[in-house]
């Protein structure tokens, strides 16, 4: 069986934008990694990057299911000893509105450069205004 390439200039690349206001946020992260990984394309292959591009808005309105607003942890380390912190989902929401959903999304992306370089193609934000209206993203319902 011969590995199949995407020719990069064949590939038809589209904008589309996503309103996370009301949504679940693995659903809404679910999606969005399927469709910047190019799941949703004929000419899938794992190991390029033919994905489309993501735009999140209203990102700070997502919410969780059950009590995982209280209970829900993210944890993240300095390098030193005893230097492990520690934020529930309503305290980074708080803080940093975008950073639950771009944490669920890279969650579920490739380890690696591959999956470094998709992540970029997904841009959120935490209320309407985005500046990628030229692109005029196809507006994508989860």
């Amino acid at each position: 069986m011969k590995t199949v390439f995407a020719k990069p200039a064949s590939v038809d690349r589209k904008w589309f934008i996503i309103d996370a206001e009301g949504k679940v946020l693995g659903r809404v992260a679910a999606r969005v990694a399927s469709i910047v990984r190019g799941k949703n394309k004929a000419i899938f292959v794992p190991h390029q990057e033919i994905g489309d591009f993501v735009v999140v808005i209203n990102a700070e309105k997502i919410k969780v299911t059950g009590r995982k607003a209280q209970q829900k942890m993210y944890y993240r380390h300095s390098g030193y000893p005893g230097g492990l912190k520690s934020n529930n989902f309503e305290k980074l929401i708080e803080r940093s509105p975008e950073m639950p959903l771009e944490l669920a999304i890279k969650g579920m992306l490739p380890k690696g450069p591959l999956g470094r370089k998709m992540a970029k193609n997904v841009k959120i934000y935490a209320g309407t205004n985005h500046p990628h209206s030229s692109q005029k993203p196809l507006p994508l319902e989860v």
